[in-house]
Parts: structure tokens; sequence; C-alpha cells
């Protein structure tokens, strides 16, 4: 199957728009929300917004009625458009497209304005054709960050009862199917202590030096994880999984810390290593760590933020999802990944879920990422094939 070069062209214009919105997790990503519902509202297709408390940051989901509509499930083509922060030693600007080699770098190009991109350009041509099913577009914010922004488009998707479709998840995966991931939940633990001279340690209550405890017993919870792994697990490595992100707190060398901060996140493999890990923890603090700390300053507190607790993407034997890709891309194959989704969210209101998208997992969150040029053109040639099987 070909794709005529105009529409390649297209995708990657597109894709550049979207690459020059800096939409880091976090921020405000309404200007690329707009810029991708008026190509859908010029399109005639039916969009509706879905904010956070702010009205800064946005989900947006699109709804193309079939034209012959004949009882087939409704196809959703969902990617998030945030990105990670950019760290120093790019080779060019992260937030304008650059082509070289065939390759196109830019902060997100991968990780998922790629697919956002393929869907925009391949718009128009589902709106000329004969489809005997709806065909969705969702775009979310904050993925990156425990996806905050999916699940408050998906409790609007349940008031409206959009809760039956197959669900195809474009993260980078090289068009290959993923059918399966580790849950994520994301954590940030607060310390306060009283603050003091440091000639004087004792008269104050170090929050730094608890918050150092407390990492310190979460990796010794992460060997208990190892223990713990299921027999014949798919993932790799094969046990849940603890991660310190950042810790930070004090104002000076001289001063006791009076304040400080821990950001860790777990994966588990199942429901019940995540409970594990917030059982044992929180035992902790409150039979070891804040005993102490109150011996000393009653007001001392620790309290874990919850970022996000979002659930697994969990490997069925028989997918509906990934039986109609792989219809089109002729690979059986299926595997399993450590990194999040928002497959799961969507698998958990009954949507058939496959991940499948352009690009490559291990050009993601580094330096110079970027998708090759020719994994967009493999992308359109999918929905071309995703068209050919909803049309009369």
């Amino acid at each position: 199957m070909r794709i005529d070069n105009n529409l390649h062209e297209k995708s990657i214009k597109i894709l550049t728009d979207l690459i020059s919105f800096k939409t880091i997790s976090g921020s405000d990503n309404s200007e690329l929300i707009d810029y991708c519902e008026k190509i859908l509202n010029d399109l005639n297709i039916e969009t509706f917004k879905v904010f956070d408390d702010e009205k800064k940051r946005v989900n947006l989901f699109g709804t193309l009625k079939a034209k012959k509509p004949n009882g087939k499930k409704p196809i959703i083509l969902s990617g998030h458009t945030d990105v990670v922060p950019v760290s120093k030693g790019w080779s060019t600007d992260p937030f304008k497209a650059t082509i070289i080699n065939k390759k196109l770098y830019g902060r997100g190009s991968c990780d998922m304005k790629g697919f956002i991109a393929c869907t925009l350009a391949y718009a128009p041509i589902l709106t000329k054709s004969n489809l005997d099913r709806d065909f969705h577009f969702c775009y979310t914010f904050d993925e990156e960050t425990a996806c905050i922004g999916a699940p408050l488009l998906i409790e609007e998707l349940k008031k409206r009862n959009i809760k039956n479709g197959i669900c195809i998840v474009g993260e980078p995966t090289k068009m290959k199917i993923i059918d399966g991931h580790k849950g994520m939940n994301e954590y940030t633990t607060h310390f306060g202590g009283l603050a003091g001279h440091s000639s004087k340690p004792h008269e104050g209550v170090n929050a730094i030096e608890y918050a150092s405890r407390y990492i310190n017993k979460l990796l010794e919870i992460r060997q208990e994880l190892v223990k713990r792994a299921p027999k014949n697990c798919i993932f790799d490595p094969p046990h849940s999984t603890i991660s310190i992100g950042g810790i930070s707190g004090g104002i000076a060398h001289n001063v006791v810390a009076d304040k400080c901060k821990v950001e860790w996140e777990t994966r588990p493999v199942n429901d019940s290593d995540g409970n594990f890990v917030n059982k044992e923890i929180e035992k902790f603090v409150n039979d070891e760590l804040l005993p102490e700390m109150r011996k000393v300053f009653p007001m001392s507190y620790i309290k874990k933020e919850v970022i996000g607790e979002v659930i697994g993407f969990e490997k069925l034997n028989e997918s509906e999802a990934c039986e109609f890709v792989a219809s089109i891309t002729g690979d059986n194959s299926r595997k399993v990944v450590s990194f999040g989704t928002e497959a799961g969210l969507f698998q958990e209101i009954g949507m058939s879920t496959v991940v499948c998208g352009p690009g490559s997992i291990e050009q993601a969150h580094k330096i110079d990422e970027f998708i090759e040029l020719d994994e967009l053109k493999k992308c359109l040639i999918f929905l071309e094939g995703v068209k050919n099987k909803s049309i009369i």
C-alpha cells in the first residue's frame, strides 16, 4: 500500500506546528488544542473540551459520525499532547522541528505528537469516506505526570455513554502491538520540621534528614518487591519497581531545614504490590519517623500527596483491538512494556484497547528526540487500512 507524498508532507507540516507549542507537562496546552480543534472543526467534525480546574490545561474529543452506520464499534484514535521537560545539550532547538537525514528532531516528535499529526493529516480523507462506524479523535493533557488529564475526559465520556469501542493509543511502538503494561503510581511526600541554628541541630527537626530516612526505607521496600515477583512474570524487570525522582529542601548550610519534599514513583505489576508499598511506608512513618519528630516539635508532619495512581494495562488472551490492528499490519506478534500509558484507563471503562504508534520509545524523553520520517508514512498507511475496514 502506498501513501500520496502530499499526505506525508502534510503530516510533517502539522508535526512541525505541534512541536512549536511548548506543552511541557503542567503547562498551558490550550493553544495546541485550539490548533487541533480548528483542523477538526473545519472538516465539520464535532468536538468538545474538558478542562482542568484552572481552565488552562484541556482535553479535546472529536467525533466523525458514520455515514452508513451498521453497528460496528467506533474507532478511538488517542494521543497525549504534553511532553517532558527539556535538558541541556540539544543539538537543535527542541521546539523547532529540524529534519536531518530523514529524521525529524524536536521535543515530542515521537512521544507522541507524531501520532497526533498523522491523525490530523488523515482526518480529511476520513470525512470524504463512506464510513460505516464512528471515528473519535482524543487528545489529552498531562499524561507524562501520572495521566492527570485523561481521567477527567473519561468521566465525561461515561456521562455521554461513550464507553464502547476500539481504542488505539498511539504511543511510539514502531507500529508494533503492545497489549499490556505495569501500573504507574506517582507521589510527592512533604516533610515539615523545625528550623534552627546548625550549631544546635538537636533543638530543631531536620526535614531533610527524615526525608533521607524515608528514601532509605523505600529502597528497602524495593528489595522486597524483587522477592515478591510473580512466577513467569511477563514484564521486564519481572517485578514491581520503586524509583526516586527528586528531593529538595533547605535554605542554607547553617540552617536546620524545616521543609523538604521527595518525589517518587512505583510501577506495580499488580494491585497487591501497590498496596504493599503504601502500607509499608505508612507504617514506617507512623511507627518511627513521626513519633521521633514530634518529640522535639509536636507540629511536625509527613504528608504524602498523590500525584496520580494509574492502573495497569491488562494483557488479555482475546483482544478485539489487537486483532483489528494485526489484521491491518499483518503482524500478529504482541509485546508488553514497563512504561505507562493511558491504555488501562480506556480499558477500565470497557473499551477494547491496544497501544500502537509511530516512532520508537528508545528516542522518547531523551536529548535530541526524533522520529524517522518513514515512521510517519507507516502510520499513515496504517490509518488507510483502518479506513478501508470501516467503509461500505
